[in-house]
């Protein structure tokens, strides 16, 4: 931003009030430091970590539930479709309170649903957020527990029917978390004949597990290990053809055979953290971050 007038060799060239400011806030936040894109390279330019620490965090909190009314029941009726095409869904939940709940592309919105004083909370982790879920509740009385779930609406391109997926998200949790069930992720029902996937921490043990259900069989694979042990882990239930497999932190830990014909279509939306906010929800109790689906 310097005066468009040229000046005389050896000259001092002026500087416009506007460019000062602009020159002063660039070298503030540390964009000189950036490299640009040499001509001729692909190489991408890289930002200094001086200007990453300058941007502001996004705001956690709480999540504000929606009314009940609303959120009652979700459509379920008409036919049922399945994905036509490749779709890959992703939820970080590093927009903040302020933001909706949608995946990195701006669809598929989650809403928070709460029973009880249930609360869910966006928690610092990393440099961006995770969800924090009611703790474990040891009431008497079951159905006086707190309980709260992120929801989705239904969207039929969300089913795979016979596709190959992959799904799974980031998990915090610690023995204290721990139920019979703790429902991570899913969509559908392993009863009833609507069919599911599923992304769960059961038992006591602290075992993960993945769980693919058609209309009248229930297939598992889980790893006899302990995944609540204060730390994060990574999850990923794969389905191919014939095979459900169980990924932690990067390796295989268990597998079970499917059918190669067995269909996952239902008219359920996707749930994070409980297969609902009512009664008998498989109320997971800890941190969930990085929730994704991919159907190839």
């Amino acid at each position: 931003m310097f005066d468009s007038r040229r000046s005389p060799r050896g000259a001092r060239r002026r500087v416009t009030p506007l460019g000062a400011l602009v020159a002063t806030a660039a070298l503030g936040s540390g964009l000189f430091a950036a490299q640009l894109v040499r001509p001729g390279t692909t190489e991408p330019p890289r930002i200094s970590p001086q200007y990453v620490a300058l941007q502001p965090r996004p705001s956690g909190g709480v999540l504000t539930p929606v009314n009940p009314g609303f959120a009652a029941v979700p459509q379920t009726g008409g036919r049922i479709g399945v994905a036509k095409s490749p779709v890959t869904v992703r939820y970080t939940f590093d927009g903040g309170v302020n933001q909706p709940l949608t995946d990195t592309h701006g669809a598929y919105a989650l809403r928070a649903l709460a029973q009880n004083g249930g609360t869910l909370s966006l928690v610092p982790q990393g440099n961006g957020l995770a969800v924090q879920y009611p703790t474990r509740c040891t009431l008497a009385r079951e159905r006086q527990c707190p309980r709260a779930i992120l929801e989705g609406f239904r969207e039929d391109a969300l089913n795979p029917g016979t596709r190959p997926m992959r799904y799974g998200a980031s998990i915090m949790m610690t023995h204290r978390d721990l139920a019979d069930g703790a429902n991570v992720f899913q969509k559908g029902y392993s009863v009833g004949g609507v069919s599911q996937f599923k992304l769960q921490v059961d038992h006591r043990q602290g075992h993960p597990s993945c769980v693919i259900a058609g209309r009248t069989q229930i297939y598992r694979a889980e790893p006899l290990i302990d995944v609540a042990d204060g730390r994060w882990h990574n999850l990923m239930c794969a389905r191919t053809r014939d095979r459900l497999t169980l990924t932690v932190d990067g390796l295989e830990r268990a597998w079970v055979r499917l059918p190669a014909n067995l269909s996952i279509a239902n008219a359920e939306p996707l749930r994070v953290g409980g297969k609902g906010a009512g009664k008998g929800n498989d109320q997971f109790s800890g941190q969930i971050d990085n929730v994704f689906l991919t159907i190839a």
